[in-house]
C-alpha cells in the first residue's frame, strides 16, 4: 500500500499549527450584538458548566495559560511565583508587588456545550462566560421551577442578550433568560443522538503545558531579552546547574531587595 500523501499534508499542517486555529475557532459560540437564543445541552459526566482555570498577562499567550495546579494538580511556576510576590509585598507594604501578582493570580472561566438556534446545522458549540452568567446560570438550574433545563425533550431555552460597549476600556453586558416554554433539542427526535455523539473535547480546546514549559514561558517574561529559548531544558527542570533560573534569580531579588 502506498503512502496516503494526503494524511501526511495533514501532519505536516498540524505540526506546522496550521489549520488547527480555524477547527478550535469554529467550535466558539460568539454572540452577536442583541439577542440569541441558545439551548445548553446534556453531557455523558452531568456537568454542563465546565471550570476552568488560567493564568493571564504571561507571555504572549492572549487566551491565557491552563493552571497546571488547579486544573491538573501538577506544580504551578506562575502560582507560586505570585504567591512569593504577593508576601513580599504584604511584608513590606509593596504595593507594586502586590498589583503584580493580582495580575497573575488564577482566574476562572467557565465553559457550556450550546446549540444555537436557527444554526443547529452547525453543531454543537462552546460557549464561554464569566463568574455572574455561572451563578445565574447555577440558580437557574436548581430552581425546582425549571427541571433539568438541559433535557434533550423538554428542556429550556435562554435568551442571551448581548450589547456592546459604548465607552472605551468597558466591557460588554450579556444577560441570561429563561424561556417559559420547555422544547425538544431538535425537531427530528431522531437527530439528537447523533448531535450528542459529536460534543467538543473540552480536554482538547486549550494547550495544556507542563509545568516545565511553563517555568520557561515565566522565565523568558522575566528574563525580558527572549532567550528562554536557548536555555536547555535539563537547566529549566534543574536551576542549581546554573546559579537558579530567572524565576529563583527575581525571587532573591524581591526577598533581598
Amino acid at each position: 500500500m502506498s503512502i496516503d500523501m494526503e494524511l501526511m499534508r495533514q501532519k505536516l499542517a498540524t505540526l506546522r499549527g496550521e489549520g488547527k486555529r480555524e477547527n478550535r475557532d469554529s467550535v466558539w459560540f460568539k454572540p452577536d450584538e442583541g439577542d440569541t437564543d441558545i439551548r445548553i445541552v446534556p453531557t455523558s459526566d452531568g456537568d454542563p458548566l465546565k471550570e476552568m482555570f488560567f493564568h493571564y498577562n504571561v507571555g504572549s499567550h492572549q487566551g491565557g495559560i491552563l493552571c497546571p495546579k488547579r486544573n491538573f494538580g501538577d506544580r504551578c511556576p506562575v502560582c507560586d511565583f505570585a504567591s512569593q510576590l504577593w508576601r513580599e509585598g504584604s511584608d513590606n507594604n509593596d504595593e507594586d508587588s502586590k498589583s503584580l501578582a493580582k495580575k497573575l493570580f488564577v482566574r476562572t472561566r467557565y465553559f457550556s456545550p450550546v446549540v444555537v438556534r436557527g444554526r443547529e446545522d452547525e453543531g454543537v458549540k462552546v460557549y464561554g462566560y464569566g463568574k455572574q452568567a455561572y451563578e445565574l446560570l447555577l440558580g437557574y438550574i436548581l430552581d425546582p421551577e425549571y427541571g433539568d433545563i438541559t433535557d434533550s425533550h423538554e428542556g429550556t431555552d435562554i435568551t442571551l442578550t448581548y450589547t456592546k460597549p459604548t465607552k472605551p476600556g468597558a466591557y460588554p453586558q450579556t444577560n441570561l433568560k429563561m424561556r417559559r416554554n420547555t422544547s425538544p433539542l431538535l425537531e427530528d427526535g431522531e437527530a439528537i443522538s447523533p448531535l450528542l455523539d459529536k460534543l467538543p473535547d473540552f480536554g482538547n480546546l486549550f494547550e495544556r503545558q507542563t509545568p516545565e514549559q511553563v517555568d520557561s514561558i515565566l522565565d523568558e517574561q522575566l528574563s525580558g531579552d527572549g532567550s528562554a529559548e536557548s536555555r536547555s531544558s535539563e537547566t529549566t527542570r534543574n536551576p542549581a546547574k546554573s546559579g537558579g533560573s530567572e524565576v529563583d534569580r527575581a525571587f532573591n531579588e524581591l526577598m533581598n531587595g
